[in-house]
């Protein structure tokens, strides 16, 4: 049986016509008074004109309309982006723009997530008690965590900087936290695969390149391992080892959640998945009733 798959010509006439459509829409929502534009002569269509555009892009005014008529113009991401600018558009509208124009998304700035942690949230890590439960950053920054999750890796986070709070790094300078993944030796080259693969998408970002440098300065190791080898890898669910002082070796299931947008905070839970497991969580829900 023949699959009939349709032409990426057609493929492409279609999203250059929905590309134009967009950037119609998007042109005629705007307040030309809001953006600071002087009032010249009466408009017959609501919103800037495609000349207006075309001068805050820094585009010809030919070339603008008939990218907004969908012909085959192949605009460079630079131009994009300018077009997006000229256009108020958001990191979501323009990541919408390159996906139709057939553009790399690298030059895309990313959508900062909501940086603070609701009391939703909060709750939510609470409810978990006494499974280890934490909210993490792409860069695997811990923003909030339940009192199992620090008493399974043997960091009291209210007691370190906030600046310290990081997976990655707690494992290279924090020794209770090593210690609790001790027992696998392919631990360091692994966080050296996930930090590489996030941070394909922020290269030239000085939060990015400054957790990087910070990595360096504390671990000769890790430079090392980061200039040997490319190995990337996105962070799964998994059935992981700990070794603990007074638990000994457990496994846990590892189990995330994504936020949206998919490249926002995720959500961290362990779960028992045999009786060593619950053991541990009976364990853990023993040290929360202990601290109250």
């Amino acid at each position: 049986m023949t699959l009939m798959t349709e032409p990426v010509s057609s493929l492409q006439d279609d999203n250059r016509k929905q590309l134009g459509a967009f950037l119609r829409a998007r042109r005629e929502s705007l307040d030309p008074q809001r953006l600071g534009l002087p009032r010249s002569g009466r408009r017959r269509t609501p919103g800037l004109r495609r000349e207006e555009v075309a001068m805050m892009a820094d585009v010809g005014v030919t070339w603008y309309t008939w990218l907004e008529q969908g012909r085959d113009v192949n605009p460079s991401s630079v131009v994009m982006l300018a077009v997006a600018k000229a256009l108020q558009c958001t990191a979501t509208e323009t990541r919408h723009l390159f996906v139709l124009a057939g553009l790399p998304l690298g030059e895309v700035p990313q959508q900062v997530p909501c940086e603070g942690i609701s009391e939703g949230t909060r709750r939510l890590l609470d409810t978990l008690m006494p499974k280890p439960a934490s909210i993490q950053k792409p860069n695997f920054d811990i923003v909030a965590w339940n009192d199992s999750f620090g008493h399974l890796m043997g960091v009291d986070f209210n007691a370190i900087p906030e600046e310290d709070r990081n997976c990655i790094y707690l494992f290279l300078t924090h020794p209770a936290w090593r210690s609790r993944l001790g027992k696998r030796a392919d631990a360091l080259p692994i966080f050296v695969s996930y930090f590489r693969a996030a941070m394909a998408e922020h290269r030239g970002d000085p939060l990015w390149e400054a957790k990087l440098a910070r990595f360096f300065a504390v671990s000769e190791e890790f430079e090392a391992l980061w200039h040997q080898g490319y190995d990337v890898r996105g962070v799964e669910n998994q059935l992981k080892l700990f070794t603990h002082p007074q638990l000994g070796d457990f496994h846990l299931q590892q189990m995330y959640w994504y936020s949206a947008p998919r490249n926002g905070s995720r959500l961290l839970v362990y779960l028992p998945v045999d009786d060593e497991g619950e053991k541990v969580l009976a364990w853990l829900a023993e040290q929360a009733v202990v601290r109250k």
